[in-house]
């Protein structure tokens, strides 16, 4: 596929303000005002990973998301009522119904789950486990780039799909959540299809994971019934960063044991080292270093994990989009590789680029798999900066 099919429309720069944090939590405060919840909802949330400001620590990341998930997780709370009131389909409430029977399983015979360390690692996590030296891509498809002017529309994604595929990713999130990326599982589910055609084809079909803001166990249920083959979580809205206090981690545990019944994996989104090592504790294998920028403070989250004997960890590094032509993010995802990464995660960075026939999608996907590494990239490559960057990235992609 040429870059021809994935043309996009220039607009203006990817624009990711300082001041974005301070404008979600009034609009939301507003939002939050006009709605009242059942006590028997008891959720608690945090932005997607794709639209956290980015953080010059981790831990002032943690705290961010601790401070936004508090007066967000009504919103999405409204959500899921709404979904319910409305009467979810036979097959979620089906597998919603398997979720709750075997977690009642579990408490009658005391297996909690995430102490079984030999458990083979599941098909995602193969898929974005690869040699040392390499990486792998996620990438995240979304109709809205958050707080950008940049692009009006984003191409459908029976369009987009097939490009991910095509040009090397490994996988494919979708941001289920119509409010931060304008998705729904209806896109999953369009994903699902555009991939399974590929079937006996090379390249063969991505699993797709939903990235939604998960507060319920129906959620998980409706990630099953859309064709999604891994969930993700977000830790800081349920462990220490978040209300659920000394319990939170115990639910994340259990989410994690209720997407297994349904044969799903998980990937946990953590935004500092003390939540990674909690996701560890809590039986994660697949962990997301989310809204901290830089490769080196990303590192700093994953450095000193205590993984228990015979486990295996998959570390993922969401690319955060900077605020400029360049593109910073192919160089950074480089570094992510060198510094051990298994995979990482990208989602605005896709789009700013428009239809330029260097750096849509496609290519940029591309350029973070290529071998090339700022320790031996011209000095015009390192900095991002000029058209010796540009010529470099369109070497990478010839």
């Amino acid at each position: 596929m040429t870059a021809a099919v994935v043309k996009m429309t220039r607009r203006s720069h990817l624009s990711v303000r300082a001041s974005s944090m301070a404008a979600m939590l009034s609009s939301v405060l507003a939002f939050t005002t006009l709605i009242s919840f059942p006590h028997s909802i008891q959720c608690f949330i945090a932005p997607s990973a794709s639209t956290i400001p980015a953080a010059s620590s981790a831990s002032a990341t943690s705290t961010s998301l601790g401070a936004i998930g508090v007066f967000v997780r009504k919103a999405k709370e409204a959500d899921v009522r709404k979904y319910c009131e409305e009467g979810p389909s036979e097959s979620v409430l089906a597998l919603l119904k398997q979720i709750k029977d075997a977690a009642a399983s579990a408490a009658t015979t005391g297996d909690a789950g995430g102490s079984d360390d030999d458990t083979p690692i599941g098909f995602i996590q193969s898929q974005l486990t690869k040699r040392k030296g390499t990486i792998t891509i996620i990438a995240e498809y979304k109709r809205k780039v958050s707080g950008s002017g940049f692009l009006k529309d984003i191409l459908p994604p029976e369009i987009l799909s097939p490009v991910f595929r095509e040009f090397g990713a490994s996988a494919i999130a979708v941001l289920a959540d119509e409010r931060t990326g304008g998705c729904s599982y209806a896109d999953i589910t369009t994903i699902v299809q555009e991939q399974n055609e590929a079937q006996g084809e090379v390249p063969g079909p991505l699993p797709v994971i939903s990235s939604d803001l998960i507060v319920d166990e129906i959620q998980i249920a409706q990630a099953a019934d859309a064709g999604a083959k891994a969930i993700t979580l977000t830790y800081g809205v349920w462990g220490s960063g978040g209300d659920g206090g000394s319990g939170g981690s115990d639910k994340v545990r259990q989410f994690i044991q209720d997407a297994k019944s349904l044969g799903l994996e998980v990937i946990v989104n953590v935004g500092s080292a003390d939540e990674a090592q909690g996701a560890i504790d809590a039986g994660a294998t697949m962990i997301s270093v989310v809204g901290v920028d830089g490769a080196d403070n990303k590192y700093a989250v994953i450095e000193n994990l205590v993984v228990p004997s015979g486990r295996q960890i998959c570390t993922i590094a969401n690319i955060l989009a900077k605020d400029n032509k360049a593109m910073e993010e192919v160089e950074e995802a480089w570094m992510c590789r060198d510094k051990g990464f298994n995979c990482v995660w990208v989602s605005d960075a896709l789009y700013k680029a428009g239809n330029d026939p260097v750096e849509h999608p496609g290519a940029i996907i591309n350029s973070m798999k290529a071998k090339s590494s700022v320790k031996y990239a011209s000095p015009k490559a390192r900095s991002g900066k000029g058209e010796g960057a540009r010529e470099y990235l369109g070497d990478i992609l010839m």
